[in-house]
């Protein structure tokens, strides 16, 4: 397992990634919203952002999104999941910030639950208004 920063032929796999996972983690949001956001996933919030990618042997398997001090993105291949490849990202970011705050989607139990497990607090409950689902602000911050 390596961790190094994107290359422009990453990518249109950081896109299937991305899109595999928000379908399978946000089932409760209809997959149409998903199709819609891929351009702006490649075009728009790729290129503003300083994104990592976790490789095992053979390909890229994850990837996580930092903007400033806000993690944008952390997604693992839906066949890679379980793997400790999320945590290994998460703690590759963890080591070169000293705050990040996320949002993520209140019914997303299973990534509120790593977050929590991984030393994030839930400091604020909001709306997200393109989907109107209930996420959650949470921080992290260096000890």
């Amino acid at each position: 397992m390596n961790i190094t920063k994107y290359i422009e032929s990453d990518v249109n796999k950081l896109i299937e990634i991305w899109y595999e996972g928000s379908i399978t983690a946000h089932n409760f949001i209809n997959k149409d919203y998903w199709k819609t956001q891929q351009e702006d996933m490649k075009e728009k919030y790729l290129p503003m952002s300083e994104t990592y990618v976790i490789r095992n042997e053979k390909e890229v398997v994850g990837f996580a999104s930092m903007v400033d001090d806000y993690l944008a993105a952390l997604f693992i291949d839906v066949h890679h999941q379980g793997h400790g490849y999320g945590k290994r990202l998460l703690n590759f970011v963890k080591e070169h910030s000293n705050t990040i705050q996320l949002k993520v989607y209140k019914k997303n139990k299973n990534a509120v639950n790593f977050y929590l497990k991984n030393g994030f607090l839930i400091s604020e409950e909001l709306i997200d208004e393109p989907t109107a689902e209930e996420e959650l602000l949470m921080k992290w911050k260096k000890v």
